[in-house]
């Protein structure tokens, strides 16, 4: 392969530095551009600090597109086994949980970034920092391929914004509609901003015109979804809600009515929470209601059920019937609330919708209306489940695009 080919590459995020790596290898010449004073800021603050970098379960199921299987070839060409040798390669070990979730064996992202970047630097990979690109088309004049490898418009604190979308559309790609993904959600409810900073672990169910949205099709979502649920002053937040924004956010950027049902005691069921409740008022009978309800929920969120269901907290437990206890149990596994909103892309991790994937070669991320032009990463309209799936289509998306570029 002839040094004197080169390719462009604009975002040094983990598609951008993973293609940049493999073409580097086969003695490309690689221009990086990348906007901000540094490379992969994205990859510093995923995962807390820690980078969940990828899962050992990837399917097509895990990502929503409107082009569904779009993602297939990807992640059979380059799935888990494949990045691991890789990383192994470049001395980045990995720690594999149970759950198929992976992480950089030293539990920072500092260390993934760190390694990626030096090993392209080592390469010979160029890079430019502080440089943005505003015309893609000039790059045409000295490069034989550029690598649109941008993101998306989440995070725009870490650099996150529309350029790609504009850089496509220049070449008569349509974009599919954008919104915001893995991301927390507003409610419509003074109550909530009274039990801010309480926390649960609990179960979190959608419901898109009052339907619950069990198995929709084309989603990841899979029934109620467990784990933490943050209450803050605009809503909710946690990873429980977390793994159903996509559809919610989905849902109301297309005006559909979304709401919520909250369980705060999913290892009960009504009849075993009430007879609890009933069985407690018995015994203690001068106790009041409220707290009754502290010894099992948090006690901003007993008093916030209270209010909500327009129940005093001096109420004394042998004023509690059996209907009265069947009605605060029902509000604490089913607890309604309206959703309005997300929290926008800037606290979004990622972002659903973008280059339409039917005008890309799935096999090599090629334009398909543009020879030598080549999308990867959350620039598409590809979008993950939480759990290093987005990453996972990243590396595997730059490294078909590096693949095609260099081949012979």
């Amino acid at each position: 392969m002839s040094k004197e080919k080169k390719v462009a590459i604009i975002g040094g995020g983990a598609s951008g530095l993973l293609c940049a790596i493999f073409c580097a290898k086969k003695s490309i010449l690689v221009d990086v551009y990348e906007q901000n004073s540094k490379c992969a800021k994205k990859i510093l603050a995923s995962g807390n600090g820690r980078c969940n970098i990828t899962n050992t379960n990837l399917t097509c199921n895990d990502y929503f597109s409107q082009n569904h299987h779009f993602v297939d070839y990807a992640l059979k060409g380059f799935g888990f086994n494949e990045f691991e040798k890789f990383c192994q390669n470049i001395g980045l070990l990995l720690d594999v949980k149970d759950d198929g979730r992976v992480y950089p064996l030293s539990n920072e992202a500092k260390s993934v970034a760190s390694l990626l970047i030096a090993h392209a630097k080592n390469l010979g990979v160029n890079f430019h920092t502080d440089t943005k690109i505003t015309d893609i088309k000039k790059l045409f004049n000295d490069y034989d391929s550029v690598v649109v490898a941008t993101g998306s418009e989440a995070a725009s604190q870490l650099g996150g914004n529309s350029d790609g979308y504009n850089f496509a559309m220049e070449f008569g790609h349509n974009i599919i509609p954008t919104y915001p993904s893995l991301v927390q959600l507003h409610l419509n409810s003074k109550i909530v901003k009274k039990m801010s900073g309480a926390k649960v672990e609990g179960e979190v169910s959608l419901l898109i015109n009052n339907k619950k949205e069990l198995t929709p099709q084309g989603h990841f979502l899979q029934g109620a979804c467990s784990g933490d649920i943050l209450f803050s002053d605009y809503g909710v937040s946690g990873f429980a809600i977390l793994d159903i924004s996509q559809a919610a956010s989905k849902a109301l950027m297309e005006k559909v009515p979304v709401s919520i049902s909250i369980n705060l005691l999913p290892k009960f069921d009504l009849q075993k929470l009430s007879n609890h409740i009933s069985k407690i008022a018995a015994q203690e009978p001068k106790i009041t209601i409220f707290e009754i309800l502290i010894g099992l929920i948090p006690m901003k969120i007993a008093s916030a059920i209270l209010e909500d269901l327009g129940i005093l907290t001096s109420i004394c437990a042998n004023e509690i019937n059996v209907k009265l206890s069947k009605k605060i149990a029902n509000q604490i596994l089913n607890w309604r609330f309206e959703v309005t909103d997300t929290h926008g892309f800037r606290h979004a991790e990622v972002s659903g919708g973008g280059v339409d994937t039917t005008e890309i070669n799935p096999k090599t991320f090629e334009s398909l209306k543009q020879k030598n032009l080549y999308f990867c990463g959350e620039v598409l309209d590809v979008v993950g489940r939480r759990g290093g799936y987005n990453f996972a289509f990243a590396w595997a998306s730059g490294f078909l695009a590096a693949k095609d570029i260099t081949k012979v």
